[in-house]
Parts: C-alpha cells; structure tokens; sequence
C-alpha cells in the first residue's frame, strides 16, 4: 500500500488543543473518512462530504465502526534495552548495574544492533507507535543501524548516542571529547535526512565529566536544530549522586542548565523529583518532559506530580521508557498515568491522556505541522483501533455513552489487540511487522 492513494471509512478523532486548556479541543467524527496520497493525508472530514472524491484511482478501506487517530508518539524509549524488558532489581541504579549495563555491552557488535532494531521498530508497530525519541548505547553503530532501518521504513524518528565518561562500565564509556565528537558526525550523516532527528544523548547527568556536558553543550548551541535526551529526577538515590557530583548546582536539572543543555527541543525523561523553581525553568525554557509512569512503578522511582506540572505549564508527554517500562504500548502508559495521578489525588480524563501520547508529545518535539492531526497536508502516520478487539472490550465499549467512555475502556483494557493496523507514512507497517514474525 505505500505510495498508493486510498481512502478509510471510519470514525475519526484528534485535538485542536490541549484539553487542559480548552473545552473543544477535541474533534470527533462519527462517519468520517481519511483520504491517503503518497504517505500523506489528502482530505480529512464527514463520509458523506468527501465520498465523491472516491474515483477509480482511490482504494477504499472501510472500517466502518472502528477509530482512526493519529499514531502515538513514543518521547522516551532505549532501543537495547528491548532484552531487559521486565528483569527484576531492587531499584534503578542497581537495575543499571546488573541488567542494563551487561545488555548494552553487547551492542558493539553490528549485527546485534541491527537484529534488534528490526525487533525494536516491528514492536512500535504493533502497539500503534508511529514516532519515537529513542537511546542508543554508547556505540554510534547502534544508532547508525537504528537510522539505516528507520530509514528503509520512513519511520519519523529522533535517536542518538549515549554520551558516559565515567560512572559507567569501562567497555561503555567514551571520553568527553570523542562522545560529541561522534554525536556531531552522527547528526552531519541524519540529522534532517528523510524524516530522522539527532539527539544529544548525556546517560545521565552522573555518567558525565563536567567537561562533557560543556561541550555537549557547546554542540546543542552550534547547532539549535538538533534535540536533546537525558534523564533527570527519576530516582532519589540518584539525585543524590548527582548533588554530591555536582555541589555547586542548585538541582539536578539546573546541572543541564549550567551546560547549555535546557532550551527547546530538550527532552528530559521522568521529572519526578523536581521542585517549583525547576518547573518554571522547564516552562521558561520550552523544554519538556516525557513522563514514563510505567518504569516508575516498576522501579519504584516515585509518582509524577501531573498537578504541579500542569500549574507550572510545563511541557508534558508520556514515554513508555522500554526496559524500564514493562511493554511497548501507549495504551499501558495511559493506563499507568491515570493509576499515578489517582495516587496523588488528581485524577486524569481519557481525552487528556491520549492527547499527551498523541498530540501533545508531537509538539514536545516541534512536529505540530507534521504529525499528530488528521489534517490535509499532515503525514498519514495513523492507528486503525477496534473497539471490539476481544470480548471484554467489546462488551464494555458497547455500553458506552460517550467517546470519552470509549476512550478510557480502550485504556484500562486494551492492548496491542486493539490497534488493528498502523500506518507508517500512510504505509500499513503492522502487518509488515506480523511479516517479519
């Protein structure tokens, strides 16, 4: 189906705001139609309005009483901790040392590091992930075959290197200058090519010199239209490192800060442990974060604080921080936000949850005139979701009174079953995922 024009007949939904801040932001069709023309949307709107525009030329899909969406946006995940998935540990630096480290090792190998970004980029597909802020290890060959395989798919995909001189493995570790040296050419190579994105990727402020942040820093400023990726007040023992490490900043966060590394674009994986100084600066800054409450829980990070952020304005997202986060789908993530934010006593709607996987992250990442609407000119990155998808759902979802109801069944019940196929640049990239099986 890639490069081909063709239509699907099904309701559609997206946001033309953040739900937070406006009582419209959403927009749902109950008969709708999405039309696709070379991997990007053609006409988006009421069945009955656009089905003259369905010639000869035009193969119709019709999923009549299923929902078309805009794919999920994935803003935190590690491509070589697919192997790690769900290994047990007393919490996320000892987690590091017996898993994680040992796995990542491993990727210096070429052809470990092409195998599992095949693995990595079907998984996406599978559970409705159509762009994704990705980790690499310390090895440039590993995003180097992240990008060569993202790049055969057309996949819109952000990655970089892993930039750790110290507190780290001595087989994972680069020195400051040879780590941005290799992320600067990395980014000359892709940076821009297709639909990919590079990263400045610091581990984490700890697995940095102050030296390598600095010139990390020196890279993001020659070169503002590259991302930044990092971690930041995910866990207190690691904070606490970081204080000793870093005496002289006020926080953790504002070692980025200090460094040049805290601007748009900038994405900081979890911000649990984060005080009101710290949000403002997120907000000042326009750099955001990607909230991954699945590897919270199982880690037993901490719980995000969805309130105080929202106060803040700060930018929020959702990730699934696969290995730390126990599954690939965005659905889980929702699912685990919501479980957090009824912790701490605010509870979050369905249309608010899915706008801050959908929506909501591709601003995060500046693509808000590419991907994350069903509109003319957007890419067809796109999820097909069946609210009948296993009896349970099909039961729950057929006594609903509102999308809203739909919405939060698919949350709470829903797994990969649910998303019927995936659209990658409008081409049907989870059945070429079953393909590959």
């Amino acid at each position: 189906m890639r490069d081909m024009r063709y239509a699907i007949r099904a309701s559609l939904f997206d946001f033309n705001a953040d739900p937070s801040t406006s009582a419209s932001a959403l927009r749902f069709i109950e008969d709708g139609l999405v039309i696709v023309n070379a991997g990007v949307i053609d006409a988006c709107g009421e069945y009955a309005a656009l089905r003259a525009q369905l010639d000869a030329g035009t193969r119709l899909l019709d999923h009549s009483g299923c929902l078309v969406t805009p794919g999920f946006v994935d803003t935190h995940i590690h491509l070589p901790q697919i192997d790690v998935i769900a290994s047990p540990a007393s919490g996320l630096l000892d987690w590091l040392e017996r898993h994680t480290f040992p796995a990542e090792m491993r990727f210096a190998d070429p052809a470990v590091a092409a195998e599992a970004a095949r693995f990595f980029l079907d998984e996406l597909a599978r559970n409705g992930t159509t762009s994704a802020l990705v980790f690499g290890t310390v090895h440039a060959g590993s995003v180097e075959a992240l990008f060569e395989e993202a790049s055969r798919r057309n996949v819109r995909l952000i990655a970089g290197k892993c930039l750790m001189d110290r507190h780290s493995p001595q087989a994972l570790r680069d020195t400051a200058e040879q780590g941005v040296r290799d992320s600067a050419d990395l980014a000359a190579r892709w940076h821009g090519r297709g639909r990919l994105g590079y990263a400045i990727t610091p581990r984490f402020a700890a697995s940095s010199t102050p030296r390598q942040l600095e010139l990390a820093g020196e890279l993001a400023r020659s070169r503002p239209e590259l991302y930044v990726q990092s971690h930041v007040a995910e866990n207190v023992d690691e904070v606490r490192l970081v204080q000793e490490l870093f005496p002289d900043a006020r926080s953790y966060l504002d070692v980025y800060d200090r460094a040049g590394l805290l601007r748009e674009r900038s994405v900081y994986a979890h911000c649990i442990w984060l005080d009101a100084i710290d949000r403002q600066r997120m907000q000042e800054s326009g750099a955001a974060a990607a909230v991954c409450p699945t590897s919270n829980l199982f880690l037993g990070s901490g719980l995000f604080d969805f309130r105080a952020a929202l106060d803040s304005r700060m930018a929020i997202s959702l990730a699934t921080d696969v290995g730390g986060g126990q599954s690939f789908s965005m659905l889980d993530t929702m699912r685990a936000a919501h479980e957090v934010a009824r912790l701490k006593g605010e509870p979050l709607s369905a249309l608010q949850l899915w706008y801050w996987a959908s929506r909501g992250s591709a601003i995060a990442l500046g693509w808000q005139d590419a991907v994350g609407r069903l509109a003319p000119g957007f890419d067809a990155d796109l999820i097909l979701l069946d609210p009948r998808a296993t009896p349970l759902i099909a039961r729950r979802t057929g006594r609903a009174e509102s999308l809203e109801e739909i919405l939060f069944a698919l949350i709470v019940l829903g797994d990969d079953r649910v998303v019927r196929e995936t659209f990658v640049a409008g081409h049907a990239s989870k059945t070429e995922a079953r393909e590959n099986q």
